[in-house]
């Protein structure tokens, strides 16, 4: 993609904050920009497919939800096996998000990374060790690093 046109941009600016919530937010957006529902649906999805975004999904607020419990899960395992451990943590229902990312020995061994949420420490806790049992004789060290407080809730935000 060479880059994207005002139409993109003024598309980008209005989903930046989420889709309405209506129940054919892809109509309500196209009135407010001037452009059929069909164009707002070919626009986002071809930001998608070429990385201009990175994914159209709900973004929840656990808090209010009550899951005031938020623990990311990290693990040492086998660089060799990472892919496969990673993508079957990463389906996991109670995993919201899964990644890898370099260790930093000798203080940080961990290579992966998987974020769960629980209504209290325990029901963390239990997940994690759900988790072990999936990643099995793999691990070779874990911890839970729980959040203490919010700092940001929104990515990138380009100004209209």
């Amino acid at each position: 993609m060479d880059g994207i046109d005002s139409r993109d941009r003024a598309l980008i600016v209005a989903t930046q904050g989420g889709l309405p919530l209506v129940s054919q937010p892809y109509h309500l957006l196209g009135e407010m920009l001037d452009m059929p529902p069909a164009e707002v649906q070919a626009r986002l999805a071809r930001l998608l497919d070429c990385g201009v975004i990175r994914r159209i999904g709900a973004v929840p607020n656990h808090y209010a939800l009550g899951y005031v419990a938020n623990g990311m899960t990290v693990w040492d395992v086998d660089d060799d096996r990472i892919d496969a451990l990673g993508e079957a943590v990463g389906q996991m229902p109670c995993v919201t998000h899964c990644y890898q990312r370099p260790r930093h020995l000798p203080d940080w061994p961990y290579n992966l990374f998987a974020m769960v949420h629980g209504h209290d420490r325990d029901e963390v806790l239990a997940q994690a060790a759900h988790i072990a049992e999936v990643l099995g004789d793999a691990v070779r060290a874990r911890d839970v690093l729980f959040s203490s407080k919010i700092l940001k809730k929104t990515g990138l935000r380009l100004v209209g």
